[in-house]
């Protein structure tokens, strides 16, 4: 069976950077998920602040697992940059991982960048889920 794209109409339409939000290998159960940003429906950041975009980015990467029927608990891994990565921001970062998944996170790689792929972005996080 081939892979199954979805893009869900609650975030914007990635076709026109060349990648979509989430695809899914069927046979394997193994679903990826896109880099998120903290952006709107249109593909606008929608915040300057480090801490409003990590929530964001947060939120559309629920929003992506909903869309395939899956949830945090369903993620193996995560990989996150940041722009000008520092204590400060880590400690930013932190607490919103502790509120998803407890004393159970994913593996996870975090990257420290010089800058990401749309002006004004300071964070992204993509994932890999595992649909049992």
């Amino acid at each position: 069976m081939p892979h199954v794209i979805t893009n869900p109409t609650e975030l914007h339409d990635p076709t026109a950077f060349g990648y979509s939000h989430v695809v899914e290998a069927p046979t394997s159960g193994l679903v990826f998920i896109s880099g998120q940003y903290a952006s709107d429906v249109h593909g606008d950041v929608v915040s300057t602040d480090f801490a409003t975009q990590v929530e964001k980015a947060f939120a559309n990467l629920g929003t992506a697992l909903a869309a395939v029927g899956l949830g945090f608990g369903d993620v193996v891994r995560l990989g996150s940059n940041i722009v000008d990565h520092d204590a400060e921001r880590f400690n930013a970062l932190l607490p919103v991982l502790t509120r998803i998944w407890g004393d159970r996170p994913p593996a996870h790689t975090l990257v420290g960048v010089a800058k990401l792929a749309m002006p004004g972005m300071l964070f992204e996080v993509e994932a890999t889920a595992v649909r049992s």
